[in-house]
């Protein structure tokens, strides 16, 4: 992880050099934005789950040909899916300064989707999020000597 840092000067220096000084890293907050996020949204707290985005946020469902625009809509929309989520299962959150992706399961009415969300971020805000959606399905039995199950 990147660690931002601030200058300050030293007052025990009589050459008035600049010293580093460690910043709470971006990306340490923005780890704490997302598990916070998906948190709140598999608790049902929509407040809480769209405190991430900008108010200008962008939100792409390219498998359907939609964009969401503007963190008002986005949180309407999925306060009137009519298959509410009963579960979210986070596998693993990744990222690097602006750029974060996570993978996850969502629950709808006993079906799972496998999703990946990627959000890009302004000022610890999301300003742009693409989500993909993917159902589970049986594995070939022509690759079994190749592969080992995951869950």
């Amino acid at each position: 992880m990147t660690t931002l840092c601030q200058q300050e000067k030293d007052p025990t220096n009589k050459n008035e050099q600049l010293k580093q000084t460690p910043v709470k890293s971006m990306e340490e907050e923005i780890l704490k934005a997302l598990n916070a996020h998906w948190q709140a949204s598999a608790a049902g707290d929509v407040n809480a789950e769209h405190d991430i985005y900008d108010d200008d946020a962008i939100c792409d469902y390219p498998q359907s040909g939609e964009r969401i625009l503007g963190r008002a809509n986005l949180q309407a929309l999925r306060s009137h899916h009519p298959g509410k989520p009963s579960g979210f299962n986070v596998r693993r959150i990744l990222g690097k300064g602006d750029l974060w992706i996570t993978e996850y399961t969502i629950n709808y009415q006993g079906r799972s989707a496998f999703t990946v969300s990627i959000m890009e971020f302004s000022n610890g805000k999301v300003i742009h999020e693409t989500q993909y959606f993917a159902d589970p399905f049986e594995a070939p039995g022509w690759r079994r000597k190749w592969v080992e199950q995951i869950e």
